[in-house]
């Protein structure tokens, strides 16, 4: 597929995805005086965007190439001539495969926790509440470190898919756009519903993971947690599906942290003594 070698064209396609359902946001009033977001918010989101795609990603995937290009260059571009679908396959679900188990263990394991805090602490869906982590989430996350490996064995096309697919998934999935709301509306489009939404992340699906509590009978923030096949939550048991969305989002007894301390802990720890992030 020759437009996959366009020169960035991942970050062409993927900034005109947040920016679509950004517009769509804003035009449905979700940034409006009703708005949840404070200043503290819109810096963690804009600042961890800005790491993640300006530092972080550029950083791995250079460690990467520069450590196997002196540890195993003879097997650099060794895949290049591999047959194009069934490696895309071999490498989309490998990298959402690795982002599963991370994400579920950021749920489990305290100290990754703290680092993947700032992804709960907002108190409103949208389109940038994907890129809510810690800066050390994002250096840690084995799916970056997986693209640029199959990168350096010859996978470019491959990996550039990959990142396009998934950030149309996942960012409709965290999106207050909730294209999904029309399939419930109407019983004929149920059956398209139930494959849908076992098979992918939909807003309601993961708008329940980032609901506050279970206890509202919707919510499932330990759980839902696929990132672009919600099919591994079905097939590992974490899944729960409501068609519903919650009306509560955000993590229990929040501080509200400085956004310096969501974004580089533990190199800068909370000032709240009642902060999960101050010790």
């Amino acid at each position: 597929m020759a437009i996959l070698n366009i020169k960035n064209i991942d970050v062409y396609v993927v900034f005109s995805i947040l920016i679509l359902f950004g517009l769509i946001e804003a035009f449905g009033g979700l940034y409006g005086k009703k708005s949840k977001r404070s200043k503290n918010d819109w810096y963690v989101e804009l600042f961890s965007t800005f790491h993640l795609f300006v530092f972080i990603k550029p950083i791995i995937f250079f460690s990467m190439t520069y450590f196997l290009i002196n540890i195993l260059p003879q097997y650099r571009n060794i895949f290049s001539d591999a047959t194009f679908w069934i490696s895309s396959l071999i490498v989309i679900f490998g990298d959402d495969f690795l982002q599963y188990w991370y994400h579920r263990k950021a749920h489990q394991w305290s100290w990754l926790w703290k680092l993947h805090r700032p992804h709960h602490s907002s108190r409103e869906m949208g389109v940038l509440v994907s890129y809510r982590n810690a800066i050390m989430y994002y250096v840690l996350m084995p799916n970056i470190w997986w693209l640029a490996m199959v990168t350096y064995f010859g996978l470019y096309q491959e990996m550039i898919l990959a990142i396009i697919l998934k950030q149309i998934i996942v960012t409709g999935a965290h999106s207050e756009a909730r294209w999904d709301s029309f399939l419930y509306k109407y019983q004929s489009l149920h059956p398209i519903a139930w494959v849908i939404e076992r098979v992918i992340s939909t807003p309601a699906t993961h708008f329940a993971h980032h609901g506050k509590t279970a206890d509202d009978g919707i919510s499932n923030p330990d759980g839902n947690f696929s990132n672009m096949f919600f099919l591994w939550d079905v097939i590992f048991g974490t899944a729960r599906i409501t068609r519903k969305y919650p009306t509560v989002y955000g993590i229990p007894d929040d501080p509200d942290d400085d956004w310096k301390s969501h974004l580089y802990y533990p190199f800068i720890k909370s000032n709240k003594a009642d902060s999960e992030i101050a010790v």
